[in-house]
């Protein structure tokens, strides 16, 4: 409910999808915001507060790229593409120095259930992208098919 004489004396400049009166002289369709997408960030914010909120996801998040990062540190077959100082806690990419392992690698993270490593067309390597929602059991996969893979070669 507005009071249509309340309408445009607004000081400040504000978004013209954030403006009541341009919805009223447009008969409230001046423009349709996109529901979906508000739609799902409200369940992504609802998610996020429900498991501990930002500080929380922080902590989760920081967990699973230590996990993954320790594992290419140390594994000799692996090198991570950024700095130390500039790597990202949400997409950890990397490749494998011996390309005669690459078709047994391949194999080995797709049969562990690993979906979506490949890396850039043009960089090739691999990135793994360790969302909010990604569980840390899931890095753990990946980082144990590159254990057993050092095993093996």
């Amino acid at each position: 409910i507005i009071k249509e004489d309340m309408l445009g004396k607004v000081e400040r400049s504000i978004p013209s999808m954030m403006d009541y009166k341009i919805h009223i002289n447009k008969a409230s369709m001046f423009n349709t915001p996109a529901v979906f997408a508000v739609y799902t960030s409200m369940l992504t914010l609802r998610w996020i507060k429900k498991n501990g909120g930002i500080a929380a996801m922080e902590e989760r998040n920081e967990k699973k790229a230590s996990l993954l990062y320790s594992e290419i540190d140390i594994n000799p077959l692996f090198q991570g593409y950024a700095d130390k100082k500039d790597r990202s806690s949400m997409n950890a990419t990397f490749t494998l120095l011996n390309d005669d392992l690459k078709e047994t690698f391949d194999s080995m993270w797709k049969e562990g259930g690993v979906n979506g490593l490949n890396g850039h067309r043009r960089v090739g390597g691999y990135r793994a992208s360790m969302y909010n929602a990604l569980p840390l059991e899931s890095v753990q996969v990946l980082v144990d098919v590159m254990s057993e893979l050092e095993r093996k070669a």
